[in-house]
């Protein structure tokens, strides 16, 4: 297919999102005006910052996850723990890419390193897309077994099947990013006049296959059953708790000789009734996660729908054109930001992964202090011989001054 010669969408303050991958499509070449009277994004300023803030925040926060899972005894790799370590590694591995997303941004979308991190950005980029949705919508349902059939899902919750699980996950995550392995490409834009990263959809067909595969694997479908697990869970424990006071408001267990007390029967499943802050602070956590995969990443989904109706020719505007173009890097930026979400929500939030992450680092500490002051002997010690040798070495030295040189 042939590149479009007429490369006047490409200017500094155009998207590089859509610069890379939807405008090298003559099909899909917008006829539009541009819009003279709105401000575009200052994308090669703003978007570094952001990646910057995302990468820091979130590199240190799944690095602390990970190291805290993966230095857990066996006895506490849980199938939760498990999906947990796998998110974090997915989350950490693309977060280590976007240093180069953001020096590709500030350089006005010139790719200085090379073909082949081109495509492994990519890819990262992709599979994270793919495995983090995946990892949490394994995460939900496995909360779901938990809650709700905590004695019949005893052999479905099993750690190595969930370990099987997890290759599934990013067998599968790796299938759905192998496209972007294939058309991402280094390539010169005489427009802009820098060799950009793109992905150079061959037809129409392409496009618009890997955008609709986008949308319903890794947003539609995953919402969906986040959705109804978290809703189930959220109606068993109003409901149970709620049979449970009606039950201590009608009845009680008289004993001879001793007050009445209330009787408190376990319910039919034999899960644990919480009450009071112990459910509000369940459902909190529920409510956030599902409130904080939706806010992240439907943006985003949106802006690219919009797009495909653009491609399609149901869409074309001044203001379609100037929120696809500004707006698909920044809800980009929004989705990415989940990467940084995630171990808070999902680590940092329970009491016993803090009581762990407090463990890991001052064991962390106490290694490192061991270190050092193994290093300060080993140093005080060479300063100990070396200072040794200089004397002898002066002792020598006035011992041949004293003595005779010998005969005349």
């Amino acid at each position: 297919m042939a590149i479009p010669n007429n490369l006047s969408l490409f200017n500094s303050t155009s998207s590089p999102y859509l610069t890379t991958e939807i405008y090298l499509n003559t099909s899909l070449a917008s006829s539009a005006p541009l819009c003279p009277d709105w401000s575009p994004v200052p994308m090669t300023t703003v978007i570094p910052a952001i990646y910057s803030v995302i990468c820091v925040l979130g590199t240190v926060a799944n690095a602390l996850a990970v190291g805290v899972l993966a230095h857990s005894s066996t006895s506490r790799r849980t199938v939760a723990n498990t999906f947990m370590l796998n998110l974090c590694v997915s989350d950490l591995l693309f977060l280590l890419s976007l240093p180069l997303w953001a020096v590709y941004y500030s350089q006005g979308y010139s790719w200085p390193f090379g073909w082949v991190a081109c495509k492994v950005c990519g890819v990262l980029h992709n599979l994270n897309l793919y495995a983090s949705i995946f990892f949490i919508t394994c995460m939900s349902i496995d909360r779901y077994l938990a809650i709700v059939h905590p004695f019949r899902s005893q052999s479905a919750r099993d750690p190595k099947l969930a370990k099987l699980t997890c290759i599934l996950v990013w067998v599968l995550a790796c299938a759905c990013s192998a496209p972007t392995l294939y058309l991402r490409d280094t390539y010169f834009l005489e427009g802009l006049g820098v060799e950009a990263c793109v992905i150079h959809y061959p037809d129409t067909t392409w496009y618009r296959t890997l955008v609709w595969m986008k949308i319903s694997l890794a947003f539609l479908l995953p919402l969906f059953v986040i959705s109804c697990c978290y809703c189930a869970i959220g109606r068993h424990l109003l409901t149970d708790t709620w049979l449970v006071r009606m039950q201590n408001e009608s009845q009680s267990c008289r004993i001879p000789d001793r007050p009445p007390t209330p009787c408190v029967s376990p319910s039919s499943n034999g899960g644990r009734h919480l009450e009071g802050r112990g459910l509000e602070r369940v459902l909190r956590t529920v409510a956030a996660v599902v409130m904080a995969f939706f806010i992240s990443w439907f943006p985003f989904h949106c802006v690219t729908f919009l797009d495909v109706l653009k491609s399609e020719g149901w869409l074309n505007s001044c203001g379609v054109d100037w929120t696809i173009q500004n707006l698909t890097p920044l809800t980009l930026c929004l989705g990415f930001s989940n990467s940084a979400i995630n171990p808070v929500l999902y680590c940092f939030i329970g009491n016993h992964f803090r009581g762990r992450l407090g463990g890991f680092c001052k064991g962390l500490y106490a290694c490192l202090k061991a270190r050092g002051e193994d290093h300060s002997q080993k140093r005080g010690s060479f300063s100990t011989r070396l200072s040794s040798f200089s004397r002898k070495l002066s002792d020598l030295k006035d011992l041949a001054i004293v003595e005779p040189s010998g005969p005349a």
